[in-house]
């Protein structure tokens, strides 16, 4: 029973033993002498209140064991349901503590109404935590794709249906997961996903992934390379990343040559990346069990570069060799005069042979960097949760929306670890050869003059 209803009882008993202390509530009294009193004391209210005083002490024993027996019967009657709904109350309490509003009101109060009466560095730091950028970052993003969704007839709000993907994109969840965040069907977040990674890897794209061609942008990223290697005219540094895609249980099984190097299944990710981590060239055409270099060769950029389609004015004189800019990659690639690699793979060149690995490297190093970023930034490429013909256009949605970051300086989360590079020099293919030994005279000359002039400083 419960601990407060015994302590009224007791008041009761106490306060009936006062009015009459010749009997007690708790008397071995038959069930008669109960009945009589009762009677009596019915009888005694009937005929008058002066009857009723006179006779107090009489009825006192009675009324109060009435009204102990009343509560009692409320209090054990009451019990189980007053527990139960004082169980679904905090059981609600606790839920609605851990559950978000994601609905489009509980949106449209955070982006007009909350976020304005918060600071800036605590209302962006809010923002990247649900959608991965910060709030003007994430309206320059709405702005740009507005009216192609408009286009869409899509009955949800546009910076809600963004709001939306970012947030798949940069927590990487499932279709499903959102569906029930957002009280959507799996198939709807699926379609929006597929619809706004659709458009930004094609609207956007042109906009923020740009070759350095510019005579002002191209000096300004050969400088910073050069002063971060002494290397002159360097403009970029390529790399390939393999995207882990996620097993869905009724896949079928999935072709052998998507299993990559490092034993999982993805497609390969190809980047060119500037001192910034900006890419200025992103590719993604082949299963992960392509290697770099047939990868690179089958791109829009290789093409362009081999034509002569991509014109870089800058032109410089290294020990009797015109170097026009060029980028750099590791021994997966093969060496042409636009793109320099290094002589060897463990260090067993001449002296200057081997300093210009070292520096290569070291330039080579902010594509590594830019692409740990790109995973860090949008988890989605950790493990990508979307149909197999939707994975490339998710990851260079992923790549526009990095490059976004980086040209408004949002703050680095922490970045994904790559696994070791790990790979072999690749064959020159026959219409490559030429390429090849202009490429190693000019990666000779370039070793020479960075030994000469580091050497007599």
């Amino acid at each position: 029973m419960d601990q407060t209803f015994l302590l009224m009882l007791s008041n009761l008993l106490h306060l009936q033993n006062s009015l009459d202390p010749t009997t007690s509530l708790l008397s071995d009294t038959s069930s008669s002498s109960s009945a009589a009193s009762a009677a009596t004391a019915s009888s005694a209210s009937a005929s008058s209140p002066s009857s009723l005083l006179t006779s107090s002490s009489s009825a006192a024993p009675l009324l109060f064991f009435t009204i102990a027996s009343v509560l009692s019967y409320i209090a054990s009657s009451s019990k189980p349901s007053s527990s139960k709904s004082a169980a679904t109350k905090s059981s609600s309490k606790s839920s609605a503590a851990a559950a978000v509003d994601y609905s489009v009101s509980a949106f449209r109060a955070l982006s007009t109404e909350h976020i304005w009466s918060l600071e800036a560095p605590l209302r962006d730091a809010q923002w990247r935590s649900l959608y991965g950028l910060s709030y003007p970052v994430f309206t320059t993003v709405v702005d740009k794709l507005k009216p192609h969704i408009a286009l869409s007839n899509l009955s949800l709000p546009s910076d809600y249906a963004v709001a939306m993907v970012l947030s798949r994109l940069s927590h990487g969840l499932s279709a499903k997961t959102l569906a029930s965040r957002y009280s959507l069907e799996p198939y709807l977040v699926s379609k929006i996903t597929n619809m706004v990674t659709r458009l930004l890897a094609t609207k956007l794209y042109s906009e923020f992934i740009k070759i350095p061609v510019g005579r002002r942008r191209l000096l300004e990223t050969t400088q910073a390379f050069e002063e971060l290697t002494s290397l002159p005219n360097m403009c970029g540094a390529i790399d390939g990343s393999p995207i882990n895609l996620h097993k869905f249980p009724n896949d079928v099984k999935m072709p052998a040559n998507y299993k990559c190097r490092y034993g999982f299944n993805s497609v390969l990710l190809q980047v060119v990346a500037d001192q910034k981590k900006i890419f200025w060239d992103v590719c993604v055409k082949a299963p992960g069990g392509t290697d770099d270099a047939a990868h690179f060769r089958d791109s829009i950029l290789y093409n362009r570069l081999v034509s002569g389609d991509v014109v870089w004015d800058k032109v410089i004189n290294v020990r009797g060799n015109p170097v026009r800019p060029y980028i750099v990659g590791d021994w997966c690639y093969p060496l042409i005069p636009f793109l320099m690699t290094p002589f060897s793979a463990d260090g067993g060149g001449t002296p200057a042979q081997n300093l210009f690995d070292g520096m290569l490297m070291k330039g080579r190093s902010v594509v590594v960097d830019a692409i740990r970023l790109l995973k860090g930034r949008w988890r989605i490429l950790q493990n990508l949760n979307v149909g197999l013909n939707h994975a490339p256009q998710t990851i260079v949605a992923c790549c526009v929306l990095h490059n976004l970051c980086q040209i408004a300086k949002e703050p680095e989360p922490e970045v994904w670890k790559e696994p070791e590079e790990r790979g072999s020099v690749p064959r020159l293919s026959e219409g490559e050869k030429s390429f090849y030994y202009f490429g190693e005279s000019l990666r000779q000359a370039l070793a020479d003059d960075l030994h000469h002039r580091l050497s007599s400083r």
